[in-house]
């Protein structure tokens, strides 16, 4: 029998009406908000999730298309090891698995799987806010509705974050905010742009393209943009160029970037197929012939719109100088990168940037509205200048600020707090504490953790690798440019360290031994010892560099082999975590001291599974790989490996923790090398290898003769194992078996908890 639901004429209907309550409202499902939602609702706090688009993630997700990059900047800079943690890396991590070919539609789905899959997540898709709530100057809900099932949802929590990207939340509750940019005299920011270059950067929108293998022809609709010379940069066009490497087809920085939206993406569509248009009809470009429109935007990515002022306003000089704050919980390290307003129809360069020397500390304060006591802000709306947002808008920095304000909130909410309270001394030790066991990673902050048994255990290793030589087993680079073996070097004098070269013609070889500035720099600005070789022509000639210097600290040292086209330097296929070669770009950063430019050589690693190290002989031997490093409070390399990597003969890879009395143990976590070196670009850019071949792979842990837990097919970079009924123990074996490449895989980082 068919059913039938009528309904009798009225007046009016009013909607469905759903309350939730929840500890912490996130509204925003980018990158900055389910960052957030996971970190909280993982750490206890119960939350509701409002995202106004149909997929998580914002500019990453498969609406706009956006790789995700941070302090990593695509590989392109001195920043080494600076991915981001937590949970940022198991996104990335799992997508790199999932879908090395960087699908964004499967990407959409590594997103709504781990938030869906958490219990104490409420996920509103489709659902936009429209309505704050007050009392006593505190929200107190927030009113949304979902344009697919006609709901409209009345939101209370004690807590709440805007990640929104454009700060609807922090909008309608009065929340101070800025758009455009400040003046240079305001924070000292010679950087600072004119008012012919502007004040907001814009939107852009993407586009794919396909060959059918047959020829396609292409009719423009009327709105596309007819006249082509109106983009100055219109004869560069690159037929393979596709979706966010598009970049510069930006618009909209001379208008209002939130309200003239839709004008923006109208001139944004017109632009794009126009651009087509000229490609596939111009007669200039015949590789177009086969190639089809694939796929355009519906919505553009936007760059900037407002800005909410906190309790802090980072700017350029905390960006360039890496000032540190006693309040930091993220970092960010992505170049200083502004946009002129014009966009696409402007003169200039589509970029201007500033490489700072290193990752650089975002603090607490930045995130916490100054005149609204218990709003969070996350994303791109931080409490930063136009300066320095240039730089914290990018979508990885964005998420692990996103993180620390999710675990902001679940102190807050479990301690009953307001968010500036955090700012107590003990409070933020607090907060520091449980983002770094969360897998976050704060730059010179290392985890101390009373909690940790391990640091009352004694740590034994059934062997330790000895970093004498890397072997003479890869194919000969050229010095067509200059190239740097990096090798972690303790305190003491400088060991020898000897290379291999062919030369095809008299020549002088240089080579400088450098430093950088900072023991967690990667910059290789000082000199510390030059040594010019006279060499004659011919194969496998040995270059032994002894240098006479004493260092006081552990730190990396750059042996820098100086470009000579005559000559070539023989490379090693063996890869070990924390130790890496790199090469000298061309583009050199040169100094600006009106406009607060530093000076900086850019020195990169060549991306994997392509970069290889520089075959070398050290003597002494470097023993960068103790049993010790994997509870010195750091889970990646930074001044140093600080990882337990195995010497390549043991065939039984073991860590042994030995206490003095029985403990009961409820959990166990391990820390793996992913190569944080790596960028893994979410989408567009695909992945050659889908696990990391330094990632431990298979393991088991023993209690004496008890198999407690096993893993045969690891590929991320945390572990955690629980026991219920706990482990009573007085000794835990650790048994590495396999990784995910050659060799065993390294260990950054063992910790055990107390029932």
């Amino acid at each position: 029998m068919t059913q039938l639901t009528s309904a009798p004429e009225t007046d009016s209907r009013p909607l469905r009406v759903e309350r939730l309550e929840a500890d912490l409202v996130v509204v925003g499902g980018g990158m900055a908000g389910t960052c957030c939602a996971i970190t909280a609702a993982r750490a206890g706090a119960k939350v509701v999730l409002v995202q106004d688009r149909p997929v998580l993630g914002g500019n990453a997700g498969s609406e706009v298309r956006l790789y995700i990059c941070g302090a990593t900047y695509l590989g392109h800079g001195n920043n080494r090891w600076s991915r981001e943690g937590g949970v940022l890396d198991e996104i990335l991590v799992e997508n790199t698995y999932r879908n090395p070919e960087g699908n964004p539609v499967i990407f959409d789905t590594v997103l709504l799987e781990l938030v869906s899959g958490e219990p104490n997540i409420t996920l509103l898709l489709n659902t936009a806010v429209c309505g704050v709530g007050k009392a006593d100057n505190r929200i107190s809900s927030v009113e949304a509705f979902c344009s697919q099932n006609q709901i409209w949802y009345r939101i209370s929590a004690p807590l709440f974050c805007d990640s929104s990207g454009d700060g609807i939340v922090g909008l309608l509750s009065g929340a101070p905010f800025r758009m455009g940019a400040e003046a240079k005299e305001e924070f000292g920011e010679g950087f600072a742009p004119s008012k012919e270059y502007g004040a907001l950067l814009g939107h852009s929108i993407y586009f794919y393209t396909r060959d059918t293998g047959r020829p396609v022809r292409f009719v423009p609709p009327k709105f596309a943009l007819d006249d082509i010379t109106k983009i100055p940069r219109y004869r560069s066009f690159d037929t393979s160029e596709n979706g966010c490497q598009l970049w510069w087809i930006e618009y909209g920085g001379r208008l209002d970037t939130v309200g003239d939206t839709e004008e923006i993406k109208w001139e944004l569509w017109k632009v794009v197929y126009g651009i087509w248009n000229h490609l596939k009809n111009s007669g200039d470009h015949p590789d177009t012939e086969n190639l089809t429109l694939e796929w355009v935007g519906i919505i553009p990515g936007k760059r900037e719109s407002r800005r909410f002022e906190g309790h802090y306003m980072l700017h350029q000089t905390d960006i360039v100088t890496q000032t540190e704050h006693d309040d930091a919980v993220a970092y960010g390290g992505h170049p200083i990168d502004l946009h002129p307003a014009d966009g696409v129809f402007s003169e200039h360069q589509g970029a201007t940037l500033i490489f700072p020397p290193g990752t650089f500390h975002i603090p607490y304060r930045c995130f916490v509205s100054r005149s609204v006591p218990n709003l969070f802000f996350g994303g791109r709306i931080i409490s930063a200048s136009h300066v320095a947002f240039s730089s914290t808008r990018n979508q990885a920095t964005c998420a692990h600020m996103g993180q620390a304000v999710g675990m902001a909130a679940a102190l807050c909410a479990r301690d009953g707090l307001e968010p500036a309270e955090l700012l107590a001394a003990d409070h933020m030790r607090e907060l520091r504490k449980e983002l770094l066991k969360s897998g976050q990673h704060i730059p010179g902050v290392p985890l101390t953790d009373d909690d940790d048994l391990v640091g009352s255990a004694r740590v034994s290793a059934s062997s330790e690798y000895v970093l004498s030589n890397l072997p003479a087993d890869g194919p000969m680079l050229r010095l067509d440019r200059s190239r740097a073996q990096i090798l972690p070097v303790g305190p003491g004098r400088l060991p020898q360290v000897s290379f291999t070269v062919d030369v095809d013609a008299p020549t002088t070889l240089k080579v400088e031994v450098r430093i950088s500035d900072r023991p967690d720099n990667h910059t290789p600005s000082e000199v510390l010892a030059v040594t010019e070789f006279d060499l004659g022509s011919g194969a496998g000639q040995l270059v032994k560099i002894d240098a006479n210097v004493t260092l006081d600290d552990e730190r990396y040292v750059f042996y820098c082999l100086m470009e000579n086209d005559h000559v070539a330097v023989r490379s090693s296929e063996t890869r070990l975590t924390g130790v890496l070669s790199v090469f000298r770009e061309k583009y050199t950063q040169e100094l600006d001291e009106v406009a607060g430019v530093p000076y900086m050589e850019l020195w990169c690693a060549e991306k994997n599974p392509h970069g290889r190290n520089l075959a070398v002989v050290v003597d002494p031997p470097l023993r960068p790989f103790a049993a010790e490093n994997i509870h010195n409070g750091y889970t990646r390399p930074t001044s140093k490996p600080n990882a337990w990597l195995a010497a390549p003969e043991d065939e039984s890879p073991t860590l042994k923790f030995s206490w003095t009395s029985a403990k009961r143990i409820r959990a166990i976590q391990l820390s793996f090398d992913t190569d944080f070196d790596r960028p893994m670009l979410s989408v567009l850019v695909p992945q050659e290898e889908r696990t990391i071949p330094l990632c431990v792979k298979k393991y088991r842990i023993w209690n004496g003769d008890e198999l407690v837990a096993e893993c045969v097919d690891n590929h991320q970079t945390r572990a955690v194992h629980t026991f219920d009924p706990p482990l009573v123990t007085d000794e835990l074996v650790l048994e590495v078996l396999e990784s995910n490449g050659s060799g065993a895989g390294a260990v950054l980082g063992v910790s055990c908890y107390e029932a």
